[in-house]
């Protein structure tokens, strides 16, 4: 990361945990809870922004000049704003990523496409639809162009790009993008249970409203999502599910766990 920052034209870097060897100093998923080190970081140093990677470095997510997170649902947000404004053309994520960037693409006259969750579904749909980028709103992002899979350090150029251009502070650009909250929730399957027969229970219950059962069940509501999908490592049902307000989104995903519950 120094390297590719230098490269840039990035000489003021603080660098948090750089001994590589094998023992992570946190949970090394990057999450808020596991970013308070560099939060914290940003805020003592007077940084304009911080920077948080995965292992693998497929995952990308920013923390603002305030200590406050970017959000990792906006890292592909604000990179698909970039490349849009530069070149018009199709975007994907998946199903369980913010609408926010449906809302940019549509903005900048493109057309967004949901696809399954995994990142073998997403690049299957950027090449069926021929988008310009695409991602996962767990701050993966895949830019075609350079090669098809997550990759961080694109994400980081083409952000720090896109914010030198903008001229504006981190903080500030986040501000440009829609405020969505996503409430995730979970169900713990017991042995036996008849998901497929649950789902179409609800896809009946919610037959008045637009679902999605390509993966799993996403209905929607008029500004509102949630999405229902087995996990494919676990034993449980994932409901995510997204509004304008944290409460509604909540209340959203608290209702369909009740109708599976019923259901149960």
């Amino acid at each position: 990361m120094p390297a590719l920052l230098k490269q840039l034209g990035v000489t003021d870097i603080v660098v948090l945990n750089e001994t590589v060897n094998g023992h992570f100093a946190h949970n090394p998923e990057p999450l808020p809870e596991h970013l308070k080190d560099l939060s914290q970081a940003v805020v003592k140093h007077k940084a304009d922004l911080g920077i948080a990677v995965d292992p693998d470095v497929d995952r990308l997510c920013f923390v603002c000049e305030d200590g406050s997170m970017f959000g990792e649902e906006y890292t592909l947000v604000a990179v698909a704003d970039y490349v849009l404004s530069r070149r018009k053309g199709n975007t994907v994520s998946n199903m369980s990523s913010t609408k926010a960037l449906k809302d940019i693409t549509i903005r900048h006259g493109g057309e967004y496409f949901p696809s399954m969750v995994g990142e073998v579904n997403v690049v299957n749909k950027m090449k069926s639809v021929q988008a310009v980028i695409g991602g996962e709103g767990n701050g993966g992002i895949i830019v075609p162009d350079l090669h098809y899979g997550r990759d961080a350090l694109i994400g980081i150029a083409l952000f720090l790009t896109h914010l030198a251009k903008s001229k504006k502070s981190i903080r500030h650009l986040r501000n440009t993008y829609p405020d969505y909250f996503i409430s995730k929730n979970k169900i713990e399957l017991t042995n036996g249970t008849d998901v497929q027969t649950i789902f179409e229970k609800i896809k009946d219950q919610y037959r008045n409203q637009p679902v999605n059962d390509e993966d799993g069940l996403k209905i929607e509501f008029d500004n509102d999502w949630v999405h229902l999908r087995t996990s494919n490592t676990e034993p449980i049902i994932r409901i995510y599910a997204e509004s304008n307000f944290e409460t509604t989104a909540d209340n959203i995903a608290k209702r369909l766990m009740q109708d599976i519950g019923k259901m149960m």
